[in-house]
């Protein structure tokens, strides 16, 4: 490749034929092609088309009779089950309380809510488990209020 000699007077390149040194360059911004994005899944393009973060936790259920939700973060990788609003005079019954001990649930005082860990391994059994739970429970609580058992059921 020939080297360009150090003149003062410029000829017109063959890029721009319309540039000469006494023209300033082009102070345009350089656009670059961007590098290709990564593949993402569906409800996560979803999301970024609405421009809001894909809700964690998820809300799995709702009976709003017995005022029990059950939801489930993947972030943090755990189920939880929540009375009320999760204030204290929403606690549950002592026979409550004890099934999600039992089931291997415990207290979070900072988000109010009953939680029990996701492991990969055992993910689905764990979340048809903590739907059970949710079931049962929905059902003592709707017993406890007196609610009959032929009004609407989210399962």
């Amino acid at each position: 490749m020939p080297r360009k000699s150090k003149s003062t007077t410029k000829e017109p390149s063959q890029e721009s034929p319309t540039t000469t040194a006494a023209e300033p360059p082009d102070a345009g911004p350089e656009v670059t092609p961007e590098p290709e994005a990564p593949r993402h899944s569906f409800v996560e393009q979803v999301g970024r088309r609405r421009g809001n973060a894909i809700p964690d936790p998820f809300g799995i259920a709702g009976d709003y009779l017995a005022g029990v939700y059950l939801f489930e973060s993947k972030e943090d990788g755990e189920m939880a089950i929540k009375f009320g609003d999760g204030h204290p005079e929403h606690k549950p019954s002592p026979e409550i309380l004890g099934r999600l001990k039992q089931a291997g649930y415990h207290w979070s005082p900072t988000d109010r809510v009953w939680k029990h860990p996701v492991w990969p391994a055992s993910a689905m059994s764990t979340r048809i488990k903590a739907e059970k739970l949710f079931q049962e429970i929905c059902h003592t609580i709707r017993d406890q209020k007196g609610i009959k058992p032929d009004q609407d059921i989210p399962f």
